[in-house]
């Protein structure tokens, strides 16, 4: 006697929403959660004082000068440079491309937000990966070399800008970047149980996007007064002088002004 067949369950809904990292899932569990941490420190925290510090163009040639200079007289700054930047930086953008070309776009499926920015994740990575290899190389490795000449910093950085094709590379890049940040610290958030629940999530997501907005005009202001606010910068603004020394600003008298005696002042 034949007997009827078991209906077959229906098919599982697809997952919504970022998934939380757990660990035994894969052999590359341990790889991902080093690349969701390398994004955040030291790569993030990289990002933010690199924005900080080119924010000073908006004090002028001399100002962005000093900063350089302060940057590169740290103590074991080539340590820290590769150890805590180009190495990280380099497993982050190569662990992400690898990501990416593996990842499965379904947005033409499941055209949900969250498919939606894990698309544009990809894609401003991706963007900030070829504009770094380039900035790297361009600014670091290529040309006056920086760190002995910080004085050549603002202008060395004017001349690249003075292209407008270069000016737009740098723009687009500098609010994919930010993007990129922003959004990944949300992620970091989610994944690492920083913020369970869609509530949680949905108030930290609040909490990004400004941090984004912030960052991205500060960077986009910096390019604003290397361009526009001090043209035609100085090739060098320092001269030369013994390392660990600074020498003060020069003092630039007002128009009209007739430079009066102080008082006590020796005639």
């Amino acid at each position: 006697m034949a007997t009827a067949a078991s209906p077959t369950p229906p098919a599982a809904p697809p997952l919504k929403g970022v998934q939380p990292l757990r660990a035994g899932v894969g052999h590359s569990f341990f790889w991902r959660r080093l690349h969701s941490l390398s994004g955040i420190i030291p790569i993030g925290a990289f990002l933010v004082e690199h924005i900080i510090s080119n924010f000073e163009t908006l004090n002028g040639p001399l100002a962005y000068a000093q900063q350089v200079k302060f940057l590169n007289s740290l103590p074991l700054v080539r340590i820290l440079e590769w150890g805590f930047i180009f190495i990280p930086l380099a497993f982050h953008a190569f662990y992400g491309l690898f990501i990416a070309i593996r990842g499965r776009v379904n947005v033409n499926v499941y055209p949900w937000a969250s498919n939606w920015m894990y698309v544009s994740q990809r894609i401003t990575g991706v963007i900030a990966f070829i504009y770094i290899i380039q900035h790297v190389w361009r600014q670091r490795f290529s040309g006056i070399s920086l760190p002995e000449n910080p004085g050549a910093a603002f202008h060395k950085v004017q001349v690249e800008l003075s292209n407008p094709w270069m000016l737009a590379i740098y723009v687009i890049a500098m609010i994919a970047t930010t993007w990129h940040f922003a959004y990944g610290i949300w992620l970091f958030a989610a994944k690492w149980g920083i913020t369970p629940g869609d509530k949680a999530r949905k108030k930290f997501g609040y909490v990004c996007a400004v941090f984004g907005v912030a960052l991205c005009l500060m960077g986009l202001t910096s390019i604003y007064a290397v361009v526009y606010k001090y043209p035609n910068a100085p090739a060098n603004v320092m001269p030369v002088q013994p390392a660990g020394i600074d020498l003060p600003a020069p003092t630039v008298p007002p128009p009209n002004s007739t430079n009066p005696q102080q008082p006590g002042e020796a005639r």
